[in-house]
C-alpha cells in the first residue's frame, strides 16, 4: 500500500467532482486516525475498504450482515489428551478466500502497527518462544496459568473498541469488528448477557441487526483460525495485561503472556505456596472482570528445586533449553530413520504419519525449532540425518 497523503487525496477528490464539505470531512477523519498512529491507513467506509483490499463490496456487506452461508470452513484437530486420558479436539474455523484476503490486509496494514502491552510475548513481529521463556530463567518459584477458550471468549464489542481506540469512525469500527469475528453456536457461554447487545450498543442499520437462538441481538467472537484473531486477542488484552503486570510487580513477580498461557516467576526466597495461592486468586478475579475463565486444571506452581518448564522449554539455568523429552523424541527419530532395518517408510507408518513427506516435514520442523533454542544441538542432529535416504 502506498503512503497516504492528504494533498494527493484533496486533489484527486476535487478532480472527481466531490463536494468540498465531503472532502473536508474525510480529511478530518483521516487526520484523527493519523493523530493516533501516523502509519495506519485512513479508511472512510466499508466500500473504501473493499477497494483497498480488492474485495467485492457486496461480499463484505454480506459478512457484516452475518448473512448465510457461514464464510468460514470448520473442522476439528485432535488435541493432547486430558490428564485423565479423555480425547479432546480443537475447533478450527478458516475464513473463505475473499474474507481471508481482507483479514490479511487488516493484519498487515492495521493490526501489525498497533503495539500490544509489553507483557505480551506472542503474535508480534520478532516474538520467539526463546525470548518468551527467557525472562523466567533461574527463577525460584514459577506459576503457570491457562485461559479456557481464549479466542472464543473475546467478543465483538472488545474488537470494536480496538478499532475505535485508534481513530476509526464508529460505523467502520463496527464493520471491521464484524469482518474479524464470527457468530458462534448456542453454547452455555453464548447465553450469558455478555453475548447480547444492549440498546445503546446496537447498530441503527436494521440489516446489521442479527438475532439468533431467540435471545435478541447476538455478539460474535474471535474465530480460532482467522489471521486477525491472534493480534486482536493481544490488543483486547492490553488493559488486562496492564492490571496483571501491576499485580505481579507488587508481589515481586515477573509476568509474561503467550496467547492463553500466563507465566509468573520470582527469584525471591521469601515467596511461598500461601502467597502463590493468594496471587492466583487475584489473577482469576482479573480474568473474570474481562469475561475470561481460567482452566484451573492447568494451573501449576513450581517451588524451589522443582523442574521448571515454560512453553515447553527448561528455564532452570541461565538460558532456555530443550527438554529431555524433546531430545529423547529426536533421538528415536534419528535412530529409526538411519537404522538399516527401518528407514523413513516404515518409521512413518509406525508413527502414524499419512505419508513419508509428512514425516519429513515434521522432522524439518523439529530441527528448525531446535535451532532457535540450541543451535549446536540442532546442527549435530542435522549431520546425523544426512545419511537418510528419503524416497521420492
Amino acid at each position: 500500500m502506498t503512503s497516504w497523503r492528504p494533498q494527493h487525496f484533496r486533489s484527486a477528490a476535487a478532480a472527481a467532482g466531490r463536494d468540498p464539505s465531503t472532502i473536508q470531512n474525510a480529511l478530518a477523519i483521516a487526520q484523527g486516525i493519523r493523530q493516533h498512529n501516523a502509519i495506519l491507513p485512513p479508511i472512510f467506509t466499508l466500500k473504501h475498504l473493499a477497494e483497498l483490499t480488492g474485495t467485492e463490496y457486496a461480499a463484505l456487506r454480506s459478512i457484516v450482515k452475518r448473512d448465510e452461508p457461514d464464510p468460514y470452513r470448520i473442522f476439528t484437530i485432535r488435541k493432547r489428551p486430558s490428564y485423565d486420558g479423555e480425547r479432546r479436539f480443537r475447533l478450527i474455523t478458516v475464513p473463505r478466500p475473499s474474507l481471508l484476503r481482507t483479514q490479511k490486509w487488516i493484519c498487515q496494514q492495521i493490526l501489525a502497527n498497533i503495539v500490544p502491552h509489553s507483557s505480551s510475548v506472542a503474535f508480534s513481529k520478532g516474538d520467539t518462544v526463546y525470548d518468551a521463556a527467557n525472562p523466567h530463567c533461574e527463577s525460584r518459584w514459577l506459576i503457570k496459568m491457562d485461559v479456557r477458550n481464549f479466542f472464543e471468549s473475546i467478543n465483538e464489542i472488545s474488537v470494536y473498541r480496538i478499532f475505535r481506540s485508534v481513530g476509526y469512525q464508529p460505523l467502520l469500527s463496527f464493520e471491521l469488528a464484524r469482518i474479524c469475528t464470527r457468530l458462534g453456536g448456542a453454547t452455555p457461554l453464548r447465553m450469558t448477557p455478555r453475548w447480547n447487545y444492549n440498546s445503546r450498543q446496537w447498530s441503527a442499520i436494521s440489516s446489521y441487526q442479527v438475532y439468533r437462538y431467540g435471545h435478541g441481538p447476538r455478539v460474535g467472537h474471535l474465530p480460532q483460525g482467522a489471521p486477525t484473531s491472534p493480534m486482536l486477542a493481544n490488543l483486547a488484552m492490553r488493559e488486562f495485561d496492564r492490571r496483571v503486570d501491576h499485580l505481579a510487580t507488587h508481589h515481586g513477580l515477573r509476568y509474561t503472556r503467550y496467547a492463553d498461557d500466563l507465566t509468573f516467576s520470582t527469584v525471591s526466597d521469601d515467596f511461598d505456596r500461601g502467597l502463590a495461592s493468594h496471587f492466583i486468586g487475584l489473577v482469576y478475579a482479573e480474568m473474570g472482570k474481562v469475561g475470561l475463565s481460567p482452566n484451573v486444571t492447568k494451573t501449576r506452581v513450581a517451588s524451589p528445586g522443582a523442574r521448571k518448564i515454560v512453553l515447553g522449554l527448561l528455564v532452570d539455568g541461565k538460558a532456555p533449553k530443550l527438554t529431555r523429552e524433546f531430545k529423547q523424541n529426536m533421538r528415536r527419530h534419528i535412530f529409526c530413520l538411519t537404522h538399516e532395518g527401518l528407514g523413513p517408510t516404515r518409521h512413518a507408518e509406525e508413527r502414524g504419519f499419512s505419508s513419508v513427506r509428512g514425516l519429513r516435514r515434521h522432522i524439518q520442523g523439529l530441527l528448525a525449532y531446535a535451532k532457535q533454542i540450541e543451535p549446536d544441538y540442532a546442527a549435530n542432529c542435522r549431520r546425523q540425518l544426512q545419511s537418510v535416504v528419503w524416497p521420492l
